[in-house]
């Protein structure tokens, strides 16, 4: 008989016990970069946003206007001149128009009407230079990671009207509602059917408090809020 063969004798390499060495120090977080965040300002700012105007109007009719009745009157003195230095004879508008105001006093009807007409005129340009325009619209406030002179966004009144309309509607008791949105006040009108109209009142400040909120404007109008006690 042949005698059955060892078993295989483990290698002293399996059981030899290993130095884990010194323990691992907690890795810090690398440092920000330069200009960047810290964790949560983004989604804070992004709340918050930045305050925005109002988007300037084009003004294209009242240019347009303008540049059309300065753009005739150049024309037709230009064209009287030209006539004039080629041997012909000036215009009989042009020399009425110089008669006249020569020889009229400065307290004339004629000369002060003028005068105002011109100057309201002026005083009309010099305003549609210095204001925004689109006063029908109200602006939205920018993310904060966004510039403002990036973005720009604005809501209409009447949908911003229509909005808070169906928000006043969803109060119970409320039968009927009126908004209308202006650019400091919220103006609300509401005939109540049934419940305390106190309690309607109170509820609909809160609604159209939290509707507004929605929005996103970037100045929130004060709201008011009118109940009236309906029991036909």
């Amino acid at each position: 008989m042949t005698p059955d063969p060892s078993p295989p004798v483990p290698s002293p390499e399996r059981f030899a016990h290993r130095d884990p060495g010194p323990p691992k120090e907690p890795t810090e977080p690398p440092p920000p970069e330069r200009g960047a965040l810290p964790p949560g300002t983004a989604a804070a700012g992004h709340k918050r946003g930045h305050t925005t105007h109002r988007p300037w109007s084009a003004r294209r009719l009242p240019a347009a206007l303008v540049a059309a009745v300065i753009l005739a009157a150049a024309g037709a003195a230009l064209v009287d001149v030209v006539a004039v230095r080629a041997g012909r004879q000036a215009a009989a508008w042009r020399r009425q128009l110089a008669d006249e105001l020569a020889t009229r006093p400065v307290g004339d009807v004629w000369m002060l009407t003028g005068a105002a007409v011109t100057a309201a005129l002026g005083v009309w340009l010099i305003a549609l230079a210095l204001t925004p325009g689109l006063r029908r619209r109200l602006p939205l406030r920018s993310p904060a990671d966004c510039p403002p002179s990036q973005l720009r966004a604005s809501l209409d009144r009447d949908g911003a009207a229509a909005l808070l309309r169906d928000a006043a509607m969803r109060v119970s008791g409320v039968s009927r509602a009126r908004v209308r949105v202006r650019r400091h006040r919220i103006k609300a009108r509401v005939d109540v059917r049934f419940r305390d109209p106190q309690q309607v009142k109170d509820d609909l400040v809160t609604v159209l408090s939290e509707e507004r909120g929605r929005l996103g404007l970037s100045r929130p109008p004060r709201i008011v809020v009118r109940v009236r006690q309906r029991t036909v």
